[in-house]
């Protein structure tokens, strides 16, 4: 006899950080998508242990919502198709789908969130788009740009971090923890008001 395979319950949210997996890159500002989606798990009991369609995967309630947290360990370049892959698995679409990364034409610390967009050369969000084929999901971006010129991007995104700028992380990746708690308990619009228009201190 051939058992199939139970479709698991759709969740209201998936909520996905970016980031590269392995020790080297955990204090680099391409983690930083990792990192907030770890806090938004700390703060709501959630243990993001599961290993499906090449993610680590957890599920809770978050801002009286049902969400999937989810940490793609594809390696940046390849995030799309784990996404994809838990949106198919979980019946889900991307209009349900919150996608937390770093970005480097955002002041460090700067906080955006939007309802949809394109990639803006962030090789991970690119392959997001190129793999659900639409831009239509949301977005929040957590600014890296350091306040000067930089000749390498790829180079500075994986670099590790400054000793001053580990200390001033956990503040960051708090915000963007607290601003994906408002996004789904009060939808993507309110949450926008109140996140884009924070200047961090």
């Amino acid at each position: 006899m051939f058992w199939r395979r139970k479709t698991p319950a759709r969740a209201d949210w998936m909520v996905v950080g970016l980031g590269n997996p392995g020790e080297r890159y955990v204090h680099t500002p391409h983690n930083l998508g990792f990192r907030a989606v770890d806090r938004v798990a700390r703060d709501a009991g959630i243990r993001i242990s599961a290993l499906q369609e090449r993610a680590l995967v957890g599920r809770g309630g978050i801002g009286g919502r049902d969400a999937l947290l989810a940490k793609p360990l594809s390696y940046m370049n390849g995030s799309g198709e784990p996404v994809k892959r838990l949106l198919r698995r979980y019946s889900m679409q991307p209009g349900e789908l919150l996608v937390v990364y770093d970005e480097l034409d955002l002041p460090w610390g700067r906080l955006r969130l939007r309802r949809s967009g394109s990639a803006g050369g962030h090789n991970g969000m690119q392959s997001i788009v190129d793999s659900l084929g639409t831009c239509e999901f949301a977005r929040l971006r957590i600014g890296v740009h350091p306040g000067r010129a930089v000749r390498d991007r790829a180079r500075y995104v994986l670099r590790r971090l400054g000793e001053d700028e580990i200390g001033q992380v956990e503040g960051i990746v708090g915000r963007a923890a607290e601003t994906v708690r408002h996004a789904l308990a009060e939808g993507i619009e309110k949450a926008m008001a109140r996140a884009n228009r924070r200047v961090p201190e």
